[in-house]
């Protein structure tokens, strides 16, 4: 029965879920400024090209 309880007052697993969350928000906020700074680019490039006879 002592093993049932140290299972459930571990706290090992708590803090792997929460670097997992951490982690996971990071790679989408990191994929929504790649895009948006791809689109920017993007259009400078066209407007660059369109400039040219």
């Amino acid at each position: 029965m002592s093993q049932a309880m140290e299972f459930l007052l571990s706290e090992d697993g708590a803090s792997a879920i929460e670097y997992a969350i951490i982690a996971g928000f990071l790679s989408v906020v990191i994929l929504a400024s790649v895009d948006d700074v791809g689109s920017r680019v993007l259009a400078k490039f066209e407007s660059v090209s369109g400039s040219f006879p």
